[in-house]
């Protein structure tokens, strides 16, 4: 293994596989780590650590870090979502830093940029097509609300140091002044620099800038250029593993509140039966597993969609009486258990919409390691596991996809 990365949740994971895999190198996602990595250019560590208290974000991904790192891996990359989904106490900041301490790297790239999504960062600010960030809709998510788009404010917030800074001027003086650059912010302690990027062409050249940094942060995107280092090497092979063909009944689960995927929620419904599961009847058991899956079973030679999806005060009426966590975690568990029952009861496709509701399903689901397919939208490959057979898969992050996602999906990972 070549390239190690650690993803801080599932959909996260399986759109920096898909990146890397695009870009020529063989590449594997493994369900934390476990295990030997086997015949792989590039592994990707998914890990549920987004919102879990920071301590333990930096516990289970230097874990990671040291099982790539024994796995032969040059460089780690450490990928967070491109709407850099954190709060001020982290986990992005303290886990950047551990991650230094532990590969005694000088600096690292904080860049969460990804063009294809609209995802760019300017003058050290985010922005989500031409709104900047904290006006995206992402000010309102329920775990991570993102108030604030000056990447260096918030994350200073989250560590010790001081946060570097390159502009976009300075990015496109090319690979040389970058080089000089880092150095520059390295030599004045600091260690986490934020980086403009625009296109992937200044993604591009930053790949090249960090070919020899022992770490790198970001989103998928800024793995556009890392293989470009490896093969310039002569170290890939550029040979596509090939992907078992998975034949089967599939369903959507969707947990995402985000705008885009409430959206992709009522386009679905337009042409296909759909069960929503209020908060409140799911704290109360008034809504039970089996009896979903018992619904899902009855939909046969339909595409049925079973989701949690609401706008943000249904949401935050729900968290208000509940609690916010035990409504998150409710929402899990069940979407989880409800994965494993209609998998086990010859379910092969699942198309799973939101990071935390990915996480569970695939925590659930105690699949270890999955194949990387066909691209189904920027960011969302076509992925292929085994329980009981092949099981084909999408993991969509909230924001992510086209209004017809869910439905190109199911076409992608597999055939009823």
């Amino acid at each position: 293994m070549l390239l190690g990365a650690i993803a801080d949740d599932f959909t996260g994971a399986s759109d920096l596989a898909n990146t890397l895999a695009k870009g020529g190198m063989a590449t594997t996602l493994f369900v934390g780590p476990t295990g030997t990595a086997g015949a792989c250019e590039a592994g990707v560590v998914a890990l549920k650590t987004r919102s879990v208290p920071a301590s333990e974000a930096v516990e289970r991904s230097l874990d990671a870090a040291r099982w790539l790192l024994a796995q032969g891996c040059e460089q780690i990359l450490f990928k967070y979502c491109s709407t850099f989904d954190s709060t001020p106490s982290g986990n992005i900041g303290p886990v950047a830093e551990a991650l230094i301490d532990l590969l005694g790297s000088d600096v690292a790239i904080v860049c969460p940029a990804f063009p294809a999504t609209g995802r760019r960062v300017f003058m050290g600010h985010l922005f989500v097509g031409d709104r900047l960030l904290s006006e995206s809709g992402m000010e309102n998510h329920p775990l991570t609300p993102m108030t604030d788009p000056d990447l260096r404010r918030w994350l200073r917030r989250q560590t010790r140091g001081e946060i570097g800074f390159v502009s976009l001027d300075g990015v496109r003086a090319g690979a040389s002044f970058l080089t000089e650059a880092f150095n520059t912010e390295s030599h004045a302690s600091r260690r986490l620099v934020v980086t403009d990027a625009v296109t992937d062409d200044d993604l591009r050249i930053l790949g090249k800038a960090a070919a020899r940094h022992k770490l790198i942060t970001g989103g998928s995107g800024i793995a556009i250029g890392l293989a470009q280092n490896f093969r310039d090497r002569g170290l890939l092979s550029d040979r596509a593993p090939l992907l078992s063909f998975v034949r089967g009944a599939g369903v959507v689960l969707c947990g995402s509140c985000s705008t885009a995927s409430q959206r992709q929620v009522s386009y679905h419904l337009r042409d296909n039966p759909g069960l929503a599961v209020h908060p409140g009847e799911l704290m109360d058991g008034r809504t039970e597993v089996a009896r979903v899956a018992d619904w899902v079973g009855a939909q046969e030679g339909r595409e049925p969609i079973v989701y949690s999806t609401a706008d943000a005060k249904a949401v935050s009426d729900a968290q208000a009486t509940y609690g916010r966590e035990a409504v998150a975690s409710a929402i899990e568990r069940f979407f989880g258990e409800l994965a494993c029952t209609l998998a086990d009861g010859g379910i092969r496709r699942i198309v799973v919409g939101g990071g935390e509701t990915s996480g569970a399903v695939i925590e659930a689901l105690c699949v270890q390691s999955l194949q990387i397919g066909a691209e189904i939208d920027p960011g969302v490959p076509a992925l292929v596991s085994d329980r009981n057979g092949p099981i084909g898969l999408a993991l969509k992050s909230g924001n992510f996809g086209s209004e017809d996602f869910f439905t190109k999906a199911l076409q992608k990972v597999g055939r009823a």
